[in-house]
């Protein structure tokens, strides 16, 4: 272990590792080029690096990435990754409140303290955790996406029927598209764009990039006006007070992120809302969220960085992806002759020290490597209104094209700005929709698989026991709130009006 350690800190290993981190920040903060995106591109590369400084670049990557996300959410609201969606609620907020600066090094630090805890957890837990991780069968993935858009429908500003509604439409939009099961085409019009269905990385960049232009632009507000960096400060200690007083909080959402993020499939945007849920209905400060509630902005980022940690247990202990990112880094750690699997400790014991050794140094090198970040996008922000909004448009066209090198994808990138601009006026939250979008195909896969797996009988969806646990949840979920205001009506109704 001693040995390890030296290793790694050697100079030439961490001025690639911290380059490589850099690189995962510049990567997250700009939208349409994904932590995947990131750790495709950083792979090869990799490659021609010693295997410590190689290994370490990946890891750091993976993690920088989803943290850098919320940047771009938190200035701009424009999620730098999907699973930065929920950074466009109260860590914006807190942002136009002129809290900037509190939001993303209070954001920061928690990234890095959930990351923490899930990498110890997943020292400690991997292989218990893991056999958890496959009793989860398309029954349950079913229910769990499901809760997962409950959550964001039910705790978005707004009402919730117009949350649901959202959410709903975000599941149509991603039907278009050649149906998973028959092969054919849904709603393709002939189109052989179409066909190939709708991405939801250029929808989510026109949904809260472009849309945020045309507002501000036709309210003759700057885009920036009420976020951009005007010598607001911070101090360590009022972050500190905040880490301390949302402590079981972070906690909380650390420990649920990285069980999720455990569940192949399940991934950091789903974790980050059952977090923010969570969070939401268990705080004291329920009328807070979505104006700039702390714990909202706590709950979600620890949870991501925890559940990146977790999606590297299915992969190291079973060899099966927790995520996209961790599917990719599983080719990397074959050419580095590490064959992921349930004989990984005993066949490769001292590079699994290195990684556990990786993931957790990372967590302490996010702290310098992201508050370089929040410098640098606070420095561009000071730029004149009509360069933001033009580098804001550029970057919109740049990530909606990037994923797939596709022009209709940059229409698709415009008429969900159009759209989202109709929304925000008809007061629909956005992020259900992008959600939706993303956790729609999850919901129908799992939903046709586990009706052909019991012959059309929708019973198994219900009697398996984690079923059921996760049915009554998402129940008292939906009704606790609504028995809770209705017993609160019958109770001021009974009392009836004050005298005098």
């Amino acid at each position: 272990m001693a040995s390890d350690l030296a290793a790694l800190l050697q100079p030439t290993v961490l001025l690639y590792w911290m380059l490589g981190m850099i690189f995962g920040i510049f990567v997250g903060a700009t939208p349409g080029l994904t932590a995947t995106m990131g750790v495709a591109l950083i792979v090869p590369i990799s490659f021609y690096l010693p295997p410590e400084a190689g290994l370490a670049m990946i890891i750091g990557v993976s993690f920088t990435a989803i943290f850098a996300g919320d940047i771009p959410a938190t200035y701009l609201r424009i999620p730098g990754t999907p699973a930065s969606t929920v950074a466009t609620l109260d860590s914006h907020e807190l942002a136009r409140q002129g809290r900037a600066p509190f939001a993303l090094l209070l954001n920061l630090c928690c990234s890095a303290i959930g990351g923490l805890i899930g990498v110890i957890l997943f020292i400690v837990l991997a292989r218990q955790l893991a056999s958890v991780a496959l009793r989860f069968s398309s029954f349950e993935f079913f229910w769990l996406a499901v809760v997962g858009l409950s959550l964001s429908a039910v705790v978005s500003v707004g009402s919730t029927f117009r949350g649901i509604l959202a959410a709903l439409l975000g599941m149509l939009i991603r039907t278009v598209g050649v149906d998973m099961v028959s092969a054919t085409p849904r709603f393709s019009f002939d189109n052989t764009d179409l066909a190939a269905g709708i991405n939801f990385i250029p929808a989510m960049i026109g949904l809260f990039g472009l849309s945020e232009v045309l507002r501000s632009v036709g309210s003759r507000v700057s885009v920036t006006s009420a976020v951009v960096p005007r010598g607001e400060s911070t101090s360590a200690r009022e972050v500190g007070r905040a880490i301390w007083q949302y402590k079981g909080t972070i906690a909380g959402s650390s420990l649920l992120g990285t069980f999720v993020g455990a569940l192949p499939g399940a991934g950091a945007d789903i974790a980050a809302w059952v977090a923010y849920g969570l969070a939401h209905r268990l705080s004291g400060e329920v009328a807070k969220f979505g104006s700039g509630s702390v714990a909202g902005v706590v709950a979600p980022t620890s949870a991501n960085n925890a559940a990146v940690a977790g999606a590297w247990i299915p992969a190291l202990v079973l060899g099966i992806p927790g995520d996209s990112v961790t599917a990719i880094v599983l080719g990397a750690l074959v050419t580095y002759n590490i064959q992921p699997g349930p004989e990984i400790f005993v066949t490769n014991s001292h590079d699994v020290q290195r990684i556990f050794l990786i993931a957790l140094i990372t967590q302490f090198l996010l702290i310098p490597c992201g508050f370089f970040g929040i410098r640098a996008f606070g420095w561009i922000l000071r730029l004149p209104r009509s360069v933001v909004y033009t580098g804001v448009i550029v970057f919109s066209v740049l990530g909606a094209y990037a994923p797939n090198s596709s022009l209709f994808d940059i229409w698709v990138m415009v008429a969900f700005g159009v759209l989202g601009y109709f929304l925000e006026r008809w007061r629909v939250p956005l992020a259900p929709l992008i959600l939706g979008m993303i956790l729609g195909p999850m919901v129908e896969e799992n939903l046709r698989v586990g009706l052909i797996k019991s012959d059309g009988s929708p019973l198994p969806f219900f009697t398996r026991p984690i079923c059921a646990a996760l049915v009554l949840g998402l129940a008292a979920m939906l009704v606790v709130p609504l028995a809770t205001r209705w017993f609160s009506s019958r109770q001021s109704t009974t009392d009836g009006p004050p005298t005098e």
